[in-house]
């Protein structure tokens, strides 16, 4: 008898979607090594950037609603396997049961936070998986609260796997003048504070990521921020190794990937107090309202060291392997 099979989606691979990419890539990564006796195949329009140790299952896709209402039942009613694992949405038809991650609900929170229309789908398609799915899984206790007070779901059905960084962050190279700002550009990132922050202290501010906002990203190129839109993981690990400091003047966040991948680095990180982010970086960071953002940086930049320490210390305490260990706990539990 074969070992069960487990199918995760991983469609975000090569799409350059920063965070929810990172996930699924460093899951997959590590699944194998946590999850002895079962198999892992994914889904992918890119299979040659399914890690070792899993089965790349090569889907095209145009349309991401027909992917979901038809071409994905439809290869999974081929593959037939005992558990299948989402990220945000699950498809119109399952075969076998399901566990979604949730990374945040920032577009029920604010629905300005997020386009019209990407909101709308979102706040259609989300709470209804989540109800459909066996376990959901939940990348901070922020998020899992949401989750069972925006969604009425039991407590108990909601696990929190909290990430890390990938494991190119590390300490290297020579910190430079400038801070960086690094994720998407979107009006949830607050990223007119940190353009603000960085010219109030004299610095030059980078920011990496997507420019899902155009009318942001102009204006923060306005303000004079050196605006590189979307970069390769060896590029966004120089950035955050040679910044003076990492800049995260979030709104709302799930979990706040780049605090953790800036503390790998020995990078300083000045953060308004989110909740998620606090999850993440504890101690670690220098937490500022809007209003004292800009001094807290100028600060954090007159001493960094403290806070480069700090943060090194903290990342440790983060791992994939937990990640993926918990999340085979999971697996079994739903098998069972």
């Amino acid at each position: 008898m074969s070992d069960p099979l487990v199918v995760i989606d991983a469609d975000v691979l090569g799409r350059q979607r920063t965070g929810d990419e990172t996930y699924v890539e460093n899951l997959l990564r590590a699944l194998p090594g946590a999850g002895s006796g079962l198999r892992f195949a994914a889904i992918t329009r890119h299979p040659e950037l399914v890690p070792p140790g899993i089965e790349p299952i090569a889907l095209p896709a145009r349309s991401q609603e027909l992917r979901m209402a038809v071409r994905v039942p439809l290869l999974l009613r081929r593959l037939r396997p005992a558990l299948v694992h989402f990220v945000h949405s699950l498809p119109l038809a399952l075969p076998c049961p399901a566990v979604l991650t949730v990374q945040d609900l920032s577009f029920e929170r604010d629905t300005s936070l997020m386009g019209a229309r990407e909101s709308a789908i979102f706040r259609f398609v989300v709470p209804r998986s989540a109800r459909r799915a066996r376990r959901v899984l939940a990348i901070s206790q922020r998020t899992k609260d949401d989750l069972v007070r925006l969604y009425a779901l039991a407590p108990e059905k909601v696990v929190v796997t909290p990430l890390a960084a990938d494991p190119a962050f590390r300490p290297g190279g020579t910190r430079g003048d400038y801070v960086l700002l690094s994720g998407s550009i979107e009006a949830r990132k607050n990223p007119l504070l940190a353009a603000d922050a960085a010219a109030a202290a004299g610095r030059l501010l980078v920011v990496a990521g997507p420019e899902r906002d155009r009318a942001l990203a102009a204006e923060l190129r306005a303000r004079g921020a050196d605006v590189r839109g979307f970069v390769p993981k060896e590029e966004l690990v120089r950035l955050t190794q040679e910044a003076a400091a990492l800049v995260f003047p979030t709104r709302h966040e799930g979990f706040g990937l780049p605090v953790a991948e800036a503390m790998a680095c020995g990078t300083p990180v000045v953060a308004t107090p989110d909740a998620a982010v606090r999850e993440v970086g504890g101690d670690a960071v220098a937490y500022a309202e809007p209003s004292e953002f800009a001094s807290t940086l100028e600060r954090v930049l007159a001493d960094p060291e403290p806070w480069s320490r700090a943060g090194l210390e903290r990342a440790r305490a983060l791992s994939w392997d937990n990640t993926a260990r918990i999340t085979v706990d999971v697996y079994r539990g739903v098998l069972a």
